[in-house]
């Protein structure tokens, strides 16, 4: 029988640690790590059945897609029928997905001291800020997670400090609190082998397209219990009537709580452009040197360059907004340069941007341009086949084989051959982040 077990948990100041097991058939999907969470708060008296939930939120997702059960020695009872729950929504988003069940020696229904305070998670981009504008009457604690599309490697240092940096400086303007998290959820998990194995059947990578909504709220638990969040907001990517297999939707996120804790997905009602309106409107109102940070390749500052800071200067613009004012070096020449990226193919892409493209080409279509430049482009736009150009983009083919490749070797060969896939697939560990 497939299985994944759960070892002792430690607590000590604010660093959560446990060590996973699994049934030889899943070996593959671990690497030697064991699993560690930091927080810059004390977890030390919160109970074990919390402190089980950031390691839940991250194995469970594998366990069913293997038909695995999972054995833990204590947990939120709360939570272990929030798992129910997030298992059926992603059953049935994802076929390849089989399910599997939860056995625990104790649950738990633990009291919290509820102080009414609510959470966000924030990275800064369109979406976090969107959510922070609509909520910032709660002055919601900003949460940001190292461990995702920021890694846990010392080779992203850098980018930890500007982000942790431009975080701070953005809450303490607003009286707003922080919270900080770094996991190696992604080390302690083999996240290139996670897709090579379901790469085939998802748009995004593993994380993106089936473990992110529960895996980024399951590891705030204990710094929510801790500090007493009642509302845990995370925002949306995107919103009503896109249906794509993505990790995080509203019947993923709204069915995740634990003791004291409800999750939200916020702003789905809102499109992209909707959300940069609702931000512009601020702006207006009541923040006019606002910076955004959406890129794909910096933390300190925005590229300019990269498709998704392209997407957001275009999005500003619509919006009323001059991109050059809000962290983003555009000019009418980047028009030129914009077109022929996309007819070229040079960026990864996939369903998700087809629909934000097509958001922006529907507000486009009703926008007078400013320049004749801009004109230009919105024709183009407009008669583009967005499908063909996403189609165009893809994965490197080198990707692809060793996807396939690791997808096919028997454990021992993998094994074997570790130390090369390791040094192969470092340029796959960056997976798409829409907030």
């Amino acid at each position: 029988m497939s299985s994944i077990i759960i070892d002792e948990i430690t607590a000590r100041d604010g660093t959560l640690e446990c060590s996973v097991r699994s049934s030889a058939d899943l070996e593959r999907f671990f690497t030697d790590e064991s699993f560690r969470t930091s927080y810059d708060v004390p977890i030390g008296d919160v109970p074990e059945g919390v402190l089980a939930i950031p390691v839940l939120a991250q194995v469970c997702p594998v366990a069913w897609a293997n038909g695995a059960d999972v054995y833990v020695d204590e947990v939120d009872a709360t939570f272990a029928r929030a798992l129910e729950d997030v298992k059926e929504s992603l059953c049935d988003m994802h076929g390849f997905l089989e399910g599997g069940t939860l056995y625990a020696r104790r649950t738990i229904e633990p009291e919290p001291n509820a102080t009414g305070e609510s959470g966000l998670l924030f990275t800064g981009g369109v979406d976090s800020t969107c959510s922070y504008v609509r909520h910032r009457e709660e002055s919601p604690t900003l949460i940001s997670v190292r461990g995702w599309t920021i890694t846990p490697d010392a080779a992203d240092d850098e980018k930890w400090d500007a982000l942790r940096e431009r975080v701070s400086d953005f809450a303490a303007d607003r009286d707003c609190e922080t919270a900080f998290v770094e996991s190696n959820m992604l080390s302690f998990l083999d996240h290139p082998m996670l897709l090579a194995h379901y790469k085939r059947y998802v748009d995004g990578g593993w994380y993106s397209s089936v473990g992110h909504g529960l895996g980024l709220l399951g590891l705030c638990a204990p710094m929510a219990y801790a500090r007493g969040v009642e509302d845990l907001y995370v925002a949306a990517t995107h919103w009503d009537g896109i249906d794509l297999e993505w990790g995080s939707r509203p019947d993923v996120d709204e069915r995740v709580r634990w003791a004291g804790t409800r999750c939200h997905h916020d702003a789905y009602e809102l499109t992209r452009q909707e959300r940069l309106d609702v931000i512009a409107d601020y702006v207006r109102d009541e923040d006019p040197e606002l910076q955004l940070q959406t890129c794909n390749d910096r933390m300190d500052g925005n590229c300019g360059e990269c498709e998704k800071c392209y997407r957001t200067a275009v999005g500003l613009r619509l919006s009323g907004l001059e991109p050059s004012n809000h962290g983003y070096p555009f000019s009418d020449a980047d028009y030129r340069d914009l077109r022929r990226s996309l007819e070229r193919g040079e960026w990864v892409l996939g369903q998700d941007e087809r629909h934000m493209w097509a958001d922006i080409r529907e507000r486009a279509i009703e926008t007078e341009p400013a320049t004749p430049a801009e004109r230009t482009f919105f024709e183009w736009l407009e008669t583009a086949d967005l499908a063909d150009l996403i189609s165009s983009s893809g994965s490197p083919l080198v990707h692809r084989l060793l996807w396939a490749g690791a997808r096919n070797a028997p454990n021992s060969v993998y094994n074997t051959v570790y130390p090369a896939w390791t040094t192969a697939k470092a340029g796959l560990r960056l997976v798409r982040s829409g907030r």
